[in-house]
């Protein structure tokens, strides 16, 4: 493979470089994480951003109808013939004013960059499409991943889509009971073998790891920075729709932390490069019930450091855990995650962009959740948690009223639909058995059926009051 592109270890006292083709995605020297490095003295580069723009007249080709390859020259770690692509990242970045009133902010200053516009709604295929071309420049026949859920869809589309003979085969790890049938209806449907083990998603990822590494298979977890590499395309395209200015601050859910790696790698490489010439602020919201990014982060002040950041303070954190034996627990299940394999790019990215970390209860998601909705932009609980992170920021005084921000909603409404109808639902049987448990006490802004006589007079009276 060519020499322009590499990998290289994240640790700045080890800095090791992996060729391109290795799939072990980890440090052969220290152990630490990888990134996809590029040589941009010898690479040509783009004087400005708008050099993208003159895509949009050459759609009929499938990489610059992508919205992932259309960038292609910002990671070009991949020869064209090698990529495969279903279209993906055709994606709205949205004025939300509606969501702007609700969390204090002046109109036009809120923006929701919706990913659940990709094929298999959500966010992954930005990733997937670049590990997937990976693993078909590597020759890879099997490819497997742990998954709450959007992660297994994307995979097996891309196994089904993908062609070759025989094509790659999809192996999905799942926890018991802990993955939304909107999400597995998707990978059973598009032929993934799908492996249901007695535990959540660490450990699903901790034996996924194991498994591919025994058997050689392809491994699409975000531990693979290949992953990261097309979901900073997320970030393209915001800029992209705000006419390349630079927003104020970026507000993403944190799960297992790639999406934020990504960004701040992203606005780094355009800063170096000459492209911005200034990064945007990053927030990181978890889900309450999965918050050890916020725990360390904002409780214990856990940093990046330079690279050096305290090792001991992380390892004690997760024995305590162990030893409680605490398991992450949210309606969020997107971001149901108590072991973020992404944490030292995380905290890197929020050096780098001067990021916070807040939390988000699943009582604030839903509401949140509900006002999106509102708003004309359907999303699952998880993608909700950007809005009610941001919704604290502005009472805290962290961002202001004037701030420009984008939000990133993950998923799709119809990921995980049981949660959307219980809450608007108006049987509180159905609300207590699928919110109430998780300590969800009221649908604030509830939009509840309409009960009504099988009479032409008590209908044309229904609408009439409440329409």
């Amino acid at each position: 493979m060519s020499d322009l592109s590499f990998q290289r270890c994240i640790n700045p006292a080890c800095r090791a470089t992996v060729d391109l083709a290795d799939t072990s995605f980890r440090c052969p020297k220290c152990g630490g994480l990888l990134d996809v490095a590029y040589d941009w003295d010898r690479l040509p580069v783009p004087k400005s951003l708008k050099h993208f723009e003159s895509k949009w007249a050459n759609r009929s080709d499938p990489l610059d109808f992508s919205g992932v390859w259309r960038f292609r020259e910002l990671f070009p770690f991949a020869p064209d013939a090698k990529v495969m692509t279903v279209g993906e990242g055709q994606t709205l970045c949205q004025r939300a004013d509606t969501v702007a009133a609700y969390v204090g902010m002046n109109p036009g200053t809120v923006y929701l960059e919706y990913e659940g516009m990709n094929p298999s709604g959500s966010f992954k295929d930005n990733g997937m499409t670049a590990a997937f071309t990976h693993a078909r420049m590597t020759g890879a026949t099997r490819a497997a991943c742990a998954s709450t859920g959007n992660t297994s869809a994307s995979l097996a589309i891309y196994c089904a889509a993908g062609g070759g003979s025989p094509p790659m085969r999809a192996v999905i790890f799942i926890g018991s009971g802990k993955i939304s049938y909107g999400k597995l209806s998707q990978a059973l449907e598009h032929g993934a073998l799908t492996v249901q083990i007695a535990g959540d998603f660490d450990d699903a990822l901790r034996q996924v790891q194991d498994v591919s590494r025994q058997l050689g298979i392809y491994l699409v977890n975000s531990v693979n920075p290949f992953r990261l590499e097309g979901q900073k395309t997320i970030m393209f395209r915001i800029l992209e729709a705000l006419r390349w200015r630079v927003p104020d601050w970026i507000v993403v859910p944190g799960g297992n932390l790639g999406n934020v790696s990504s960004f701040g790698k992203a606005f780094t490489e355009l800063k170096e490069l000459g492209l911005i010439d200034r990064t945007p602020r990053l927030a990181v919201v978890n889900a309450a019930g999965a918050d050890t990014f916020y725990q360390l982060y904002d409780r214990h002040g856990l940093r990046w450091n330079a690279g050096e950041f305290d090792k001991a303070k992380y390892d004690a954190y997760m024995s305590a855990m162990d030893a409680a034996n605490r398991r992450a627990d949210t309606l969020a299940s997107a971001i149901e995650i108590n072991r973020p394999v992404n944490l030292p790019k995380a905290l890197r990215a929020l050096e780098r962009c001067g990021g916070v970390v807040r939390e988000a209860t699943d009582q604030e998601m839903l509401d949140a959740k509900a006002k999106i909705g509102a708003g004309g932009l359907g999303c699952e609980p998880a993608s909700a948690a950007s809005v009610a992170g941001l919704l604290k920021l502005v009472k805290e005084g962290v961002i202001a009223k004037s701030d420009t921000v984008a939000c990133v909603l993950t998923g799709h409404v119809l990921k995980d639909p049981d949660a959307t109808v219980a809450y608007h639902t108006a049987d509180p049987a159905v609300f207590e058995a699928k919110l109430g448990k998780r300590g969800v006490k009221r649908a604030m802004f509830a939009n509840r059926a309409v009960q009504v006589p099988n009479q032409l007079s008590e209908i044309v009276k229904a609408i009439e009051l409440y329409a």
